[in-house]
């Protein structure tokens, strides 16, 4: 993983340490917090911050915010802050999705946190990166964009489109492009802090919600109660895409072995396990290289059927993912008719999601401006990692024509000494943030433990395991950190039905 920074190369930037920006923060007023119904149990509100921190006094955006009461007030705690990751989803519409989730937010962290989220600067509800003029024009603009290309002949395309995304950000988004770096949203969370009233912050981050975290624990090392990362990243050498220096095209190929595995021996509760899968998928992705195959109606080229098996991050869905690839084996068409992007077809754009996903982070990186850099790393990693290789080399590829910079990111250090130690939990077999990058993230990291859960998939939002969530209750509660060496199980298998 080290080596993909030297393959791509670029300049780091350096911003102020930590004194610099709590002293900036420190400047601003507390934000007023009106907490009002907002239905189903839920309060929301919303809070005034800077645009730009380096001009605390200038114009002010505000963010929206959500919270679910603790159940048994006598016993709260505090404010439990919780970040979904992403980033670009919607920390509003997620915490009404997934805040009473059991294997999440169990009724004893629920009793004793109010759970609060929100959506983050350029996201949803929060000054939100706008690039287009209408909801029709962005889903007619993401109806039309290629599939991730799973080979060279579909890099134009996709290419050009890529950067039609980052000239229509730059041309509409306005000031806001410039300042929603992971920084900014990090020095946010801290005024939100002070707003809730707690002395030091208690958070749970999960995928990028863990950049998120290490971003602040490193900018405000001393406000910190108890932190747990969750579906952890690699914080250093922001110099190329997440994606590539997290190493997840090995982490989709591990994950997906494991699902070939896992689907064999649940024999008939998986569609796809009869004969040898391995052999099956084989034949299929060679086949769909010759001409796409159509089956019930819907037509799916070798890059579509790609981007569908790494889609593995809710191992909940495998059961569906194997019924395809069971339908597609079993029709082998030779019929090529157009397609349009998986994305448009299985997730109508109805947000700003993937404007603030690239927003945030092209604004965090540093990467190569050349296409044609992307193209030649494209096919070593396809060769280093069959199948998924590509996958993280193009996912960003807007980054390479962002134009928008964000003075003040942070790059580093991320070993300043913490108020307290970190409970880092990850999957075995995570196909967004590996393991083994995981690791690297935590030892990075000044005080931090690793804690595995023998699971399959992204993060424990994902993967329901009430063990998991019982070493996150304790350590969230009472500081308390699992015995070396413990692990936790899965609570099914992800073909248990």
């Amino acid at each position: 993983m080290r080596g993909l920074i030297v393959a791509l190369g670029a300049s780091m930037a350096v911003v102020a340490g930590p004194g610099a920006a709590s002293a900036s923060v420190d400047s601003v007023p507390t934000p007023k917090l009106g907490w009002s119904d907002c239905a189903d149990g839920f309060l929301c509100a919303t809070a005034a911050v800077p645009l730009d921190y380096d001009q605390t006094s200038g114009p002010k955006i505000d963010l929206a915010l959500i919270k679910l009461p603790a159940t048994d007030p006598a016993r709260r705690i505090g404010t439990l802050f919780v970040n979904f990751g992403g980033p670009g989803a919607s920390g509003l519409e997620r915490l009404r999705e997934r805040g009473k989730w059991p294997w999440l937010f169990s009724a004893e962290l629920r009793a004793k946190f109010d759970v609060v989220s929100w959506d983050p600067r350029g996201i949803g509800s929060s000054a939100a990166v706008r690039c287009f003029d209408s909801l029709a024009e962005q889903e007619s603009f993401f109806g039309s964009f290629p599939e991730m290309p799973g080979n060279p002949s579909g890099n134009a395309a996709f290419y050009a489109k890529s950067k039609e995304l980052a000239d229509r950000c730059s041309a509409k988004a306005g000031p806001i492009l410039e300042h929603v770096s992971t920084a900014d949203t990090a020095r946010d969370l801290e005024l939100l802090r002070r707003a809730v009233g707690d002395t030091k912050l208690t958070y749970h981050g999960i995928s990028y919600g863990t950049q998120l975290g290490a971003t602040y624990a490193n900018l405000f090392p001393d406000r910190i109660r108890a932190m747990v990362f969750d579906g952890t990243m690699d914080f250093a050498g922001k110099t190329v895409p997440l994606d590539t220096r997290q190493d997840v095209a090995t982490g989709i190929s591990d994950t997906f072995t494991q699902f070939l595995r896992l689907c064999t021996e649940a024999g008939p509760k998986c569609a796809f396990s009869s004969g040898d899968p391995k052999a099956k998928w084989a034949a299929l992705t060679a086949r769909a290289k010759q001409a796409p195959i159509t089956v019930d109606g819907e037509t799916w080229t070798y890059s579509g059927i790609i981007n569908a098996a790494a889609d593995l991050s809710d191992s909940r869905g495998w059961p569906d993912i194997a019924s395809l690839l069971q339908r597609l084996y079993d029709a082998l068409s030779t019929t090529a008719v157009s397609t349009t992007a998986l994305r448009a077809a299985s997730e109508p754009y109805t947000s700003n999601r993937t404007e603030a996903f690239n927003a945030i982070q092209c604004s965090d990186s540093d990467v190569p401006t050349d296409p044609a850099v992307y193209s030649r790393y494209a096919e070593s990693e396809d060769q280093r990692v069959p199948y998924f290789g590509r996958i993280a080399v193009l996912d960003m590829m807007s980054c390479a024509f962002w134009q928008a910079k964000a003075a003040d990111r942070y790059t580093g250090p991320w070993n300043r000494r913490t108020s307290a130690e970190i409970l880092v939990l990850n999957n075995r077999f995570d196909p967004s943030t590996p393991l083994p990058g995981a690791q690297d993230g935590a030892a990075e990291l000044a005080r931090a433990r690793v804690f595995v859960t023998e699971s399959y998939g992204h993060s424990s939002m994902y993967v329901p395991s009430t063990c998991t969530e019982q070493v996150k209750r304790d350590y969230l509660i009472s500081g308390v950190f699992p015995a070396a060496g413990k692990t936790c199980a899965i609570d099914a298998s992800p073909f248990a039905g």
